[in-house]
């Protein structure tokens, strides 16, 4: 940015003071709120999301500074809860992201549960032959919360993951919503979501990996089981 395009001092400073006033709100709101929901205190929270980043931007402009708050873009953010106030019905929607770092790992597992299904061993062109295959086989063996917890010993890497839980006046038909299982959802009736992403934790460290247990060796090691019962 050009010098004579840049913000000038004092309307950086101007902004700064609105995010104290926006501050000032946000608690005048929150000490008086009549409920969870209040929309007096959405309506301080958004003034101070915004008043918030338009400073960020005037100090990055003026100072080449930032602030060490995280302003949640637009996309980011539901709207108020709308939904029922005793709702009689929930669904949790679940969505888990991962990157098949380890394919013979995965394949190996599965030929392991395979294998258990079958007197003579199974059939080495079945289906924990393929990547798909495999993938088919250990979340039909395992529960999706026991595959989260043991990834690494199905040669997978965790990504983002979500968890939301809607609100509901009735619960649905049944086999009303399977042809299109996440379609169709009102942001407003959203009671509360959870995220999960590298991008919260950039300071990370490269020494988590330290402490991980491998399961799958040569075969001429010692294996740790696996439970393929659920």
């Amino acid at each position: 940015m050009s010098d004579a395009a840049q913000p000038t001092a004092a309307e950086v400073r101007a902004a700064a003071e609105a995010v104290k006033t926006a501050l000032d709100r946000h608690l005048a709101a929150i000490e008086r709120r009549s409920g969870e929901d209040d929309p007096a205190v959405s309506e301080a929270f958004n003034q101070l999301a915004a008043a918030a980043e338009a400073y960020d931007e005037l100090l990055y402009d003026r100072y080449d500074e930032v602030t060490p708050f995280e302003i949640p873009g637009a996309e980011d953010t539901l709207p108020p809860y709308a939904g029922p106030g005793e709702p009689h019905a929930i669904s949790v929607l679940v969505r888990r992201d991962y990157t098949v770092a380890e394919p013979q790992r995965l394949l190996a597992q599965a030929q392991r549960v395979e294998a258990a299904e079958y007197d003579d061993g199974g059939d080495e062109d079945g289906a924990a032959a393929s990547v798909p295959g495999a993938l088919g086989i250990l979340f039909g063996e395992f529960e999706p919360d026991e595959i989260a917890s043991r990834h690494k010993e199905f040669g997978l890497e965790e990504g983002d993951s979500t968890l939301w839980v809607t609100a509901a006046e009735e619960p649905p038909e049944a086999g009303e919503w399977l042809a299109a299982p996440f379609e169709h959802i009102d942001p407003q009736a959203v009671v509360c979501r959870f995220d999960v992403s590298a991008v919260f934790d950039d300071d990370a460290s490269d020494d988590e990996d330290e402490d991980e247990l491998d399961f799958v060796e040569d075969d001429d090691e010692e294996l740790e089981p696996l439970d393929a019962d659920k």
